[in-house]
């Protein structure tokens, strides 16, 4: 009838259905006529809503099985028209365009697509690439001033509650929402580009050479990362903080940023810091280097190792690393390759734990750990119960101004370029030992120093501007300990001072990668002091 005020339109085109027939119920009650697509359609048709096909608004079909079905001025015409401006309404009542009011897309599931195993192909996994969604998105931010534009079905009672609202909606709830779509759109575009840059040109992880690495680092930066959990603050009380977890990673995933968090106060910045030095330690000593000891311990404060060591059983990994320096483990994280038993439970006792990692607890042992109120418990579910070793990785550093990328290699040293430098040499015990040495010294903070007997620290000295502070430092942690033990340096020693005191602590054998412009002095204090001495070529350097 000539006069009546035509109702309101929405756009609902969504990949995920979760709650859409309940938002297109509270729409409909609230007066809107729903537009819609292909499987959302059919979803609230099967529901007993009436639905307006987007093929009837723009008189055109569906074309290329659905690849082209919403790009058309029918539909961008009313997403984009400034309603505020009469030369954009006066246009669009002239086309015979309705306005559309609310918007609500969210796109083919690209990423969870390129991580299906076996790989999709990449004719299929093109087909993966929402087109028609970014653009409605897109569009109705850009427009969020006469357009509401939802991406998150979490947050459909928001929007039809801001509908409701006899004002309208606000503004400030209109740039929150288009905000939100912005950030979807450019997550997505950074997934896409991040996938098929490993397909096509590669990724660094996959090389062993720093050439071919080098040759197949990214253009350009892009993290799509989304915010999990605002943090109490960040490393002091005047700093905000949030916890950023990438968009693949689900809660209760075999990451940190993924980890199940349980018991205590929530997470804080400096924890979330020193769990990943943990974490990445107590990874890179879960292999099967040592078979007669698969059981890691790792003790970390302010984000050194105070403690790590390898054990037959769990609850013997757990006393070396704390006996290591058990002074500094009060207030400290503790991690795990195995799951935590009831026997290591009870060994931590009372001891003032700020977190426990772990891929998974014995229930009574669980129950224990948290009888301690202000004790968190992480769980990285994994494979096998054993926590997955490090792998080579890409990582991120900001600096002023910009950041800094590098491959983190997994740990290793190469067997061809160890080589016994001094008179004595080593045994086949002592083997095992400076590979463990050098395994906790990749991990700490460098300038430093690293005493083990067997397989477990004893003495650890980290982040000193001198290297033979370092030592001192080591000697001093370790005390009678350091007798017969062998050392690990992260980088050369420029002098024979740092090996005098060594040799003073009580050092029988001292790994280090060599290369000084001094080795030959150092290689000759090494063997007046009676003191094995072995080049591995390989710096540990961790700033």
């Amino acid at each position: 009838m000539e006069g009546t005020t035509p109702r309101p339109r929405a756009l609902l085109s969504v990949w995920d259905k979760s709650g859409i027939v309940e938002f297109g119920q509270g729409l409909a009650a609230l007066g809107f006529e729903l537009l819609s697509t292909g499987g959302t359609a059919r979803t609230l048709r099967e529901a007993g809503l009436d639905v307006l096909d987007v093929s009837e608004v723009t008189g055109h079909p569906e074309i290329f099985d659905g690849r082209v079905k919403s790009l058309h001025p029918a539909v961008h015409g009313p997403l984009l028209a400034r309603l505020e401006r009469e030369d954009d309404a006066r246009q669009l009542h002239a086309l015979g365009y309705a306005p559309i009011e609310v918007v609500a897309v969210n796109l083919y599931p690209f990423a969870a697509a390129a991580a299906q195993d076996p790989p999709l192909d990449d004719a299929a996994l093109l087909e993966m690439i929402d087109i028609g969604g970014p653009t409605l998105v897109r569009a109705s931010a850009k427009n969020h001033r006469n357009v509401v534009v939802v991406v998150d079905p979490a947050r459909y009672g928001d929007v039809l509650d801001a509908l409701g609202n006899k004002d309208g909606v606000p503004m400030e709830v209109r740039r929150h929402l288009a905000l939100e779509a912005y950030a979807q759109t450019s997550a997505y575009d950074a997934a896409i580009v991040d996938n098929l840059h490993r397909r096509w040109v590669g990724s660094p992880e996959d090389h062993d050479t720093v050439e071919a690495q080098t040759e197949r680092l990214p253009r350009a930066m892009r993290v799509a990362a989304a915010r999990r959990e605002v943090l109490r603050y960040g490393e002091n009380a005047h700093q905000a903080a949030a916890l950023f977890v990438e968009s693949e990673v689900g809660q209760g995933g075999s990451t940190l940023g993924g980890a199940l968090v349980e018991g205590g106060k929530a997470m804080s910045y400096n924890n979330y810091a020193d769990a990943d030095a943990c974490l990445r330690l107590c990874r890179s000593l879960s292999t099967d280097d040592w078979p007669e000891a698969p059981h890691a311990c790792v003790i970390v404060k302010h984000a050194n190792p105070c403690g790590a060591a390898l054990g037959a059983s769990q609850a013997e990994a757990f006393d070396a690393a704390l006996a290591s320096d058990s002074e500094s483990a009060f207030g400290s994280i503790i991690a795990f390759n195995t799951p935590v038993t009831v026997a290591t439970a009870h060994a931590i006792g009372d001891l003032f734990v700020e977190v426990v990692m772990a891929p998974a607890y014995e229930p009574e042992a669980k129950e224990h750990l948290a009888r301690k109120g202000n004790r968190r418990l992480l769980t990285l579910p994994s494979p096998g119960d054993r926590l997955a070793p490090l792998e080579r990785r890409l990582v991120h550093k900001p600096i002023e101004g910009g950041w800094l990328m590098q491959t983190e290699e997994p740990p290793r040293l190469d067997t061809e370029a160890i080589r016994t430098v001094t008179a004595r040499g080593m045994n086949q015990a002592d083997e095992a030992s400076m590979r463990f040495a050098a395994r906790v010294c990749e991990q700490v903070k460098s300038n430093a120093i690293v005493m083990v007997q067997g397989l477990a620290t004893v003495g650890i000295g980290p982040g000193q501007t001198s290297r033979v502070e370092a030592v001192r430092i080591a000697a001093r942690r370790a005390g009678s300990r350091a007798e017969g033990c062998v050392l690990a340096s992260d980088a050369f020693f420029p002098f024979p001072d740092g090996v005098e005191q060594a040799a003073e602590a009580g050092a029988r054998l001292i790994v280090q990668p060599g290369g000084s412009i001094r080795d030959a002095e150092v290689i000759e204090a090494a063997d007046a002091l009676g003191v094995a001495m072995v080049f591995t070529g390989r710096r540990l350097f961790r700033h």
